[in-house]
């Protein structure tokens, strides 16, 4: 199939996004024509961020992924839970460092598999991980930050009791393939990762009305045409909701001391085709955002592909996901930005469109981001994100 102007009017149907899965390494520089077409209709010429601070609330995890750096078991080294102390003096750098967001992250289910970790729970007098997540949300609100949380795979219960104390909730997709979690695939041992059950997360995410981020990974043994149905399969639980703020395309790095070690990662070009099909597969109001620490010399790959957003950056805490890719510096993503006629503005962990859509933030937090929102808008006016005149420019 070739590209032409439909593309850039509309998302690319079923039929056409999985006839230019497997199109020829030829047709990627109209992709991505087309891709960056669509993002600066829907868009502008402005590229988001959140400043943010990452708070891995606990790394113990029922599950194991073969690439997944983060997860521990009770007594590995390495492993940590954050006390309801912690989360309120990290909470409390990161707002004196300009952060907005309170990312809160963990394992899958840790209760379930861990007695050490719901005895840890009981003794801080909280039933179970959601309580504690309920609370550690309080606590950052308290200090002026918006929580996003990503707890793995919780039920619609689960998400009605986050959603007051959580502008946004998240959980990746990753892959719609079950043939990931085959013998010898990377989710094998990681029964959550099942497509269905996230799938079925994501699907009660919008009928509770939740702001909603999700994605995909690139680079673990998945096809390009499992990551266009994966992409679409996302796309149809937006149609019938209208809740996926932004959409992550992840890009896979090997890391030590995990199975997927030595596994190739994926190149510029597979990276590109990802992110290109990503933004004219999506409807153009849905946020597409790629990592610049895991592309840390391909940012302006990121951009010519069609991302509008570079995810949350910290200035406080690292990448406990990805430890061994620090976030890049402000101005330097700035400057990558500016080389090509964008300017880089800092954002809240919720899009303006669920601030004010009926039912999508819970009246709780109404006044917690109205503050927040004119926290920002004085930062910026203040403190704008330097933005370099671009090489050449009069």
């Amino acid at each position: 199939m070739s590209l032409d102007r439909t593309a850039v009017a509309a998302p690319l149907s079923d039929d056409a996004a999985l006839a230019l899965a497997d199109a020829p390494v030829e047709s990627l520089p109209a992709l991505m024509r087309s891709a960056r077409a669509v993002r600066d209709a829907a868009w502008g010429r402005r590229i988001t961020f959140s400043p943010k601070v990452f708070l891995p609330i606990t790394n113990l995890c029922k599950n194991h992924c073969s690439y997944c750096a983060f997860r521990r078991s009770p007594g590995q080294p390495g492993e940590w839970t954050m006390t309801p102390e912690d989360v309120r003096a990290w909470s409390a750098r990161a707002v004196d460092a300009g952060c907005f967001e309170a990312l809160l992250c963990l394992g899958d289910k840790p209760e379930a598999s861990f007695p050490t970790y719901r005895a840890l729970l009981g003794a801080w007098r909280f039933d179970g991980t959601v309580d504690y997540l309920v609370e550690a949300a309080r606590i950052a609100l308290a200090l002026g930050l918006l929580p996003h949380t990503n707890a793995g795979l919780l039920t619609r219960d689960d998400m009605a009791r986050l959603k007051p104390v959580n502008v946004s909730l998240g959980l990746m997709l990753e892959s719609a393939s079950g043939r990931l979690c085959e013998p010898g695939m990377p989710h094998h041992h990681a029964p959550d990762k099942h497509p269905d059950a996230r799938l079925r997360m994501i699907d009660e995410a919008g009928q509770l009305a939740i702001p909603f981020t999700t994605g995909i990974l690139v680079g673990v043994g998945e096809t390009r045409r499992e990551r266009v149905e994966a992409l679409l399969a996302i796309r149809a639980l937006h149609r019938r909701h209208g809740h996926v703020q932004e959409v992550i395309v992840q890009n896979f790095r090997a890391t030590s001391g995990t199975s997927m070690r030595r596994s190739p990662e994926p190149d510029d070009v597979e990276i590109a085709h990802a992110v290109a099909m990503a933004r004219l597969v999506l409807d153009p109001e849905v946020s597409l955002q790629a990592p610049p620490n895991l592309n840390a010399d391909g940012v302006e790959t990121l951009l010519a592909a069609g991302v509008n957003d570079l995810g949350g950056i910290s200035p406080v805490s690292p990448d406990y996901v990805n430890p061994r890719h620090p976030w890049p510096h402000l101005d330097r993503l700035a400057a990558a930005c500016a080389r090509d006629g964008y300017t880089l503005a800092p954002r809240l962990a919720i899009y303006d469109r669920y601030v004010h859509r009926a039912g999508f933030l819970d009246a709780a937090l109404a006044g917690p981001t109205a503050a927040a929102a004119s926290r920002l808008e004085r930062l910026a006016r203040a403190r704008e994100v330097a933005t370099p005149a671009p090489a050449g420019a009069a």
